[in-house]
This record gives C-alpha cells, sequence and structure tokens, in this order.
C-alpha cells in the first residue's frame, strides 16, 4: 500500500507516550466496537491474526463490542500491552510512521466518504482516532484496553487504537509484510470507520433495537453477524473508490485482506479453539462470508451492494 500522498487528518488524539511509538509499531489488541453508555466490554468476539486469538460471544443488550484476547480459556492480556500507561492526549497528526500512517488512513477515509455522502445529498462528519498504549479513558464506552484492541464507540463517535497491534499483525501474521501489513491494518482501520458509517446512516440503533428485543441469543447473534459483514463490505467499498482515486494499492494487498478476513471468520476461529463449529453462535460470520462481503464492496463500490440485512442475502 502506497501512502505518501494521502492527506493527513487531524482529527487524531493521540494518548501514546512521547516516542510516539517509533516506527510501525506500539502496545497491542483486536478489533470490535462497544456501544451504549455501559462500561467494559461489550459483546466480546474473538479475532485471530496469526497468533492473536480473541473471544467469541455476544450480549444481546449491546450491539458490538470490543475484543478480550484469551489464553487457555482464561483472560490475559499479552505481555506486552502492560509496559505502559497511555500519556496525556495530544492533537493532531502524528509525526512517527506508525501515526503517519494512521492520520493518512482516516484522511483518505474522511474524503472518500464524503464525496459518497455528498452524491447522496448528505452531510458527512468523520469520526475521531484515539491512539493509546495498554488503556485509556473510553469515553461513554467505558475503559479502553488493549485486550479490546481497535474499536469503535458509537456515542462518542470515536475509533480507539492501540497501535502495537498492527505491529502483532506485522511480526506475528504469517505472509503478511510491508505493503500488504499496512494494507492489512487500513482494512481494519476501515472496518471501525464502516460501522461508524452504520451509526450515522442509523443501523447501529436500529440493529441494537431488534437485539433487545431478540427471542434468543442465537436471532441476536445473527444480527450481529449481518452488522459485521455490512462493515466488511462498507471497507471494501472504501477501498474500491481509494483505488479510482490514488491507484494505492500494491500487487499481494487484496490478498493480505483476503487472508485477514478468512482467519477472522468465526468458523476459522471455532475450529482452533474447539475443534468444532457453532453457526448459531457466530456474531462475526465465516470465513467464506467475510471474504465475499469484502470483495462485493471492493467490487462494487456502492453502499447499496452492501445489504447484509436482506432476506437470504448471506
Amino acid at each position: 500500500m502506497r501512502y505518501d500522498d494521502f492527506r493527513r487528518s487531524d482529527n487524531i488524539d493521540d494518548r501514546r507516550d512521547g516516542d510516539g511509538g517509533g516506527g510501525f509499531g506500539g502496545g497491542g489488541g483486536g478489533f470490535g466496537l462497544p456501544i451504549g453508555g455501559g462500561g467494559g466490554l461489550g459483546i466480546g468476539t474473538v479475532i485471530v491474526l496469526g497468533l492473536i486469538g480473541w473471544a467469541v460471544g455476544i450480549d444481546p443488550r449491546i450491539l458490538i463490542g470490543g475484543a478480550e484476547i484469551l489464553s487457555g480459556g482464561s483472560q490475559q492480556a499479552p505481555s506486552y500491552q502492560a509496559d505502559r500507561r497511555s500519556a496525556p492526549a495530544k492533537s493532531g497528526a502524528p509525526k512517527d510512521e506508525m501515526g503517519s500512517m494512521i492520520a493518512g488512513v482516516l484522511g483518505e477515509i474522511d474524503d472518500r466518504w464524503t464525496e459518497i455522502f455528498q452524491a447522496s445529498g448528505q452531510t458527512y462528519t468523520g469520526p475521531r482516532i484515539v491512539l493509546f498504549r495498554n488503556a485509556t479513558n473510553g469515553g461513554r464506552c467505558g475503559m479502553a484496553q488493549s485486550a479490546m484492541g481497535p474499536f469503535y464507540c458509537p456515542p462518542d463517535r470515536q475509533i480507539f487504537l492501540d497501535t502495537g497491534f498492527f505491529r502483532e499483525v506485522e511480526t506475528r501474521f504469517h505472509g503478511c509484510s510491508g505493503s500488504a501489513c499496512k494494507f492489512t491494518a487500513a482494512y481494519i482501520i476501515a472496518h471501525e470507520a464502516g460501522h461508524h458509517i452504520q451509526n450515522l446512516l442509523g443501523v447501529l440503533p436500529r440493529v441494537t433495537r431488534l437485539q433487545q428485543q431478540a427471542g434468543s441469543k442465537a436471532e441476536a447473534n445473527a444480527l450481529q453477524v449481518k452488522v459485521e459483514l455490512q462493515a466488511d463490505c462498507l471497507s471494501g467499498v472504501w477501498v474500491n473508490r481509494e483505488q479510482k482515486k490514488r491507484n494505492f494499492l500494491d500487487p499481494g494487498d487484496i490478498d493480505a485482506a483476503l487472508t485477514t478476513a478468512s482467519a477472522i471468520g468465526d468458523d476459522t476461529l471455532q475450529r482452533q479453539a474447539t475443534g468444532r463449529v457453532v453457526p448459531d453462535s457466530f456474531t462475526h460470520g465465516s470465513a467464506e462470508q467475510r471474504k465475499r462481503w469484502f470483495m462485493t464492496g471492493y467490487q462494487q463500490g456502492s453502499i447499496q451492494a452492501c445489504n447484509t440485512f436482506a432476506a437470504n442475502n448471506l
């Protein structure tokens, strides 16, 4: 992924320590999204990128929760998360390589979605990204911790990123290196921005109400899967529009995103964790579904193509 000419967004709170994280690395985590006014984790989701494990589950009262990393069935964060606390926030585009890349991705996400919204007569306001290490105040979504990984907080319209997560992707995710790893990071940020789009369009509050009315956990899970697959599709929409604008992709970038999408499929995660697959407990979709919906957005480049809620559309 080539991002030198990306517009750097200033809509960032950098709460990392003074070194800014050095190069393409930092503290640690996974990705998801808490909703509602409560604190702590909402829906726990397991997302495996190479050696990163995430726990699968759903709270029907909360639309999307942050991921918790589990080891041996007991909750614990990786050791690299405990090295430091977040520093006071510094606003504006960071200058280190990691921060600059994130600021560039956010700037381009905002620009492309502004164009899409304007074309339909709507106004777009982008999310704010909070960069942190170990733990930080997550506003109305409670405490943000490294073990939760990247997540979007709908009430505050903020994306929280422990930047060390991307180092884990780069150093531990087999088959990911250089440009492909950076594009994988962009895909993850675009997925969280996809939740922001859902928030702006009213999808998240509508699904929250439906989940609260759900007659079973399986029914609530099925709604959650539709939300996550739509966010994957919307991330593909951004890649489509950005490629037409910037021609920023390198060979292997899309393959890296598809490998990531496959690795975080619920069936893949469950098979790795327990040796069996329980579709009723899916919260993010199967490996095939995640790859297919990302590619649907990437190939068609429109919000309309991302209607995961249509009957028999999974």
